[in-house]
């Protein structure tokens, strides 16, 4: 496999493929969200968080708060970056009313707590949110590339100016989040993101990068035939 220069982050809600990525060593971290919790019939988001940190202690996770008034999500940030030091808080870029978390994110940051400003998808978002940010300890600005890629937009150009700017803030790193597949990860590592989250699926595709496609296409041949030699199709 080629190396690779970019860190791999889980993202997932689901326990047993969490914990199955953390004994892997090439995953340096780990994300979630409400929708990922929910889709996996999690109720108890406090129970979750903490029974996964008792296992994982020694790699960065992030969690994100899930209130839509700024007061809540500050008393929620403050809960949930004191269950364990290598915890991120995640506060979206703005409320679902459209109201920027600038002010939020300052308080935040100005009280020690460690970041992650999430579900942004413009340029113009990260320079905005960079110097409320920059004043914390560190942390991470989330651009959402595969929601990019969606609405038709190339994100290449829009993550490696992000890059860019970044080099003027050596304690915030890029989160290339929502990749569709496992190339991603070969774009983000080629245009020096620092970060790239990806689910369990396309992680498990990692060994693949820099196969000898002959080798795949026979490989592939190979599949077809054992899979109709199983079912078992006449004619």
């Amino acid at each position: 496999m080629k190396t690779l220069n970019v860190k791999l982050f889980a993202d997932g809600a689901e326990k047993a493929g969490m914990l199955e990525m953390y004994n892997n060593p090439v995953i340096s971290g780990f994300t979630t969200n409400p929708t990922l919790m929910k889709k996996v019939g999690i109720t108890d988001y406090k129970a979750f968080a903490r029974d996964i940190l008792s296992y994982i202690k020694d790699r960065p996770i992030s969690f994100e708060v899930f209130s839509d008034e700024f007061t809540e999500m500050e008393r929620q940030a403050a809960e949930i970056s004191s269950w364990a030091s290598n915890v991120n808080v995640k506060i979206p870029i703005t409320n679902t009313k459209a109201q920027s978390s600038y002010s939020l994110i300052e308080n935040l940051a100005n009280k020690g707590v460690k970041l992650n400003v999430t579900a942004m998808m413009t340029v113009e978002q990260v320079k905005h949110i960079l110097p409320p940010l920059s004043k914390g300890p560190g942390g991470y600005v989330s651009v959402f590339a595969g929601r990019i890629a969606d609405a038709g937009i190339d994100p290449v150009p829009i993550m490696a100016e992000v890059v860019r700017i970044l080099k003027n803030y050596p304690h915030i790193e890029l989160i290339w989040a929502s990749p569709r597949e496992l190339f991603n990860i070969v774009q983000a590592d080629n245009i020096g993101c620092h970060i790239i989250t990806a689910t369990n699926d396309i992680l498990k595709k990692l060994p693949t990068i820099g196969k000898d496609l002959t080798e795949f296409s026979l490989e592939t041949v190979k599949m077809f035939f054992n899979d109709a030699t199983v079912a078992g199709y006449s004619f």
